[in-house]
């Protein structure tokens, strides 16, 4: 089975409610491994790398502004399919039409304080990825429970 990364980052709120453990719990739980992680609070340069697609579009300096007001729990989760598992795991955009029990419907009240952020595609967390972190600082080499279970099938 294929395994992909994704970029998750727990953003300012998240960190500043004190959520970390609790957005952690959830990728952990569902078996996916989470093979680098550190707390920044991402430079203008960073927030600019991050939000460059959305240079220009009207909410896009609010972006900036919001992303580097505060630390940010910046991780690189591994797992099969982990891009649309971890889309799933985190909820919609807006919290008030996210599932119930997604980390956004459960914590976030409002779309532009959401918790956190994911990766929408392969490519795009191979871009964010690079952005937060080297390929030194990537944590593998080993397996969680859940991919030994998998790699028995």
């Amino acid at each position: 089975m294929d395994r992909e990364r994704t970029f998750i980052a727990i953003k300012p709120d998240g960190v500043k409610r004190g959520l970390i453990g609790k957005v952690i719990t959830r990728f952990e739980e569902k078996g996916y491994k989470i093979i680098a992680m550190k707390m920044l609070t991402p430079t203008k340069e960073i927030a600019a790398k991050h939000y460059e697609e959305h240079y220009g579009k009207p909410f896009y300096d609010g972006l900036v502004k919001y992303i580097t007001s505060g630390p940010i729990v910046a991780m690189v989760v591994e797992g099969v399919n982990v891009v649309k598992g971890a889309r799933h795991i985190m909820g919609v955009t807006q919290p008030d039409e996210a599932d119930v029990g997604s980390i956004r419907a459960d914590f976030g009240q409002i779309m532009k304080q959401n918790i956190v952020h994911g990766s929408d595609s392969v490519e795009s967390a191979q871009r964010e990825i690079s952005i937060y972190f080297t390929p030194e600082e990537m944590n593998t080499g080993w397996k969680t429970v859940a991919e030994m279970l998998i790699d028995e099938e």
